[in-house]
């Protein structure tokens, strides 16, 4: 893309983020929170590509600078002293317009939210139970060690260990860009626990990650739900068993049931069944703009597409292997205590290259 080009489209998105600064100080618009929100929303993804734009354009009019003393200047302190500074901003320069090309690209604008993650033994019966209960292990060690929080739901205990469902909240920062990755098929290949002749299992758990929905992005009518309570299972010491603290929340429109028994008290619960309802309804519609983009897109690294089989856990041979971008690593053990950051680098690089080939800019 020409440099020019560029220029002339960071100029129109500082005047735009100028404009928007100014809007929010307007009040009427601070008096509607939804506009309020939206603004600041916008206020906050354009300011690092206004921040590397006026960097960017200080190395090309120092390098401008620095090439006019080379071509003009007779002193040779002078011109050594222009040399130095052109091959130090040139590649600067290239590096910062990398940068730029994949700032301008547009986001997901969920990338930011919180996330629901939602784990359900597959294929392979009481193993599979137990392996979504070690990938709930792994991401919960990930999860911590990021700094984020995380808070269990609901869930369904396997008969032999581990969990046949189980839905965790993650709240942090940029919490559902770095997890949407997850989202597919998870397979292991390894020796169950169950089997007494020591031959090799394949079984599978299957991940969904979605974006939380803000109360903005969902008017939810109570007219449309149906509220039932009921004891709650699990540990938690006798009340949890004897009062009927758990909530259980049907949408009747569209027939989504989503249910909350990790807190004592049904007033909570009931606010967390309701957030993570909201949150399965907007993802209806979130789920065709995934579509969307699977439609455009080879290898579909961040679709959320559940059926796809992302990546495969061998035990035997201590291998991770990712299907999307042909990933492998013999680290396993380090990997399951949650040390799933280069993994997930690598795949945002590929989504990075696929967006650029999508865009003008590539």
């Amino acid at each position: 893309m020409a440099e020019n080009s560029i220029l002339n489209r960071l100029d129109g998105l500082k005047l735009k983020f100028e404009e928007i600064g100014q809007q929010m100080t307007d009040p009427e618009i601070i008096a509607d929170m939804k506009r309020f929100v939206q603004l600041n929303k916008e206020y906050k993804e354009l300011k690092p590509l206004v921040e590397a734009a006026d960097k960017y354009k200080k190395t090309l009019s120092n390098l401008a600078d620095a090439k006019d003393i080379l071509a003009n200047e007779k002193d040779e302190d002078m011109r050594e002293m222009a040399r130095e500074e052109v091959a130090e901003l040139e590649p600067l320069s290239v590096q910062l317009e990398e940068e730029i090309k994949l700032l301008l690209i547009p986001k997901d604008p969920q990338d930011d939210k919180n996330a629901i993650v939602e784990i359900r033994g597959g294929t392979g019966g009481d193993e599979a139970a137990i392996f979504a209960g070690d990938l709930l292990r792994m991401y919960i060690k990930y999860v911590e060690s990021k700094g984020w929080r995380h808070e269990i739901n609901s869930f369904s205990e396997g008969t032999s260990g581990g969990y046949k469902e189980v839905v965790m909240k993650v709240t942090g920062e940029g919490v559902y860009g770095t997890l949407k990755y997850e989202s597919g098929v998870h397979r292991v290949q390894r020796v169950p626990q169950t089997e007494t002749q020591g031959r090799i299992h394949t079984s599978a758990a299957t991940v969904a990650v979605l974006p939380e929905a803000d109360e903005f992005d969902v008017e939810i009518s109570m007219n449309d739900i149906r509220k039932d309570t009921y004891c709650a299972s699990g540990p938690g010491g006798q009340c949890v068993n004897t009062t009927y603290s758990a909530v259980r929340l049907t949408h009747i429109p569209t027939g989504i049931v989503v249910q909350c028994q990790d807190q004592k008290s049904q007033l909570k619960n009931f606010d967390k069944a309701l957030e993570e309802l909201r949150t399965r309804i907007f993802n209806l519609e979130y789920a065709k703009y995934m579509d969307e983009i699977a439609s455009k897109r080879k290898t579909m690294v961040s679709t959320g597409d559940r059926s796809a089989k992302i990546r495969t856990y061998n035990y035997p041979q201590g291998r991770i292997t990712d299907h999307r971008i042909n990933y492998t690593i013999y680290n396993l053990p380090a990997f399951m205590d949650g040390d799933i950051q280069d993994c997930i680098d690598h795949l945002i690089v590929a989504e990075n290259a696929e967006r650029l080939k999508e865009s003008e800019l590539g």
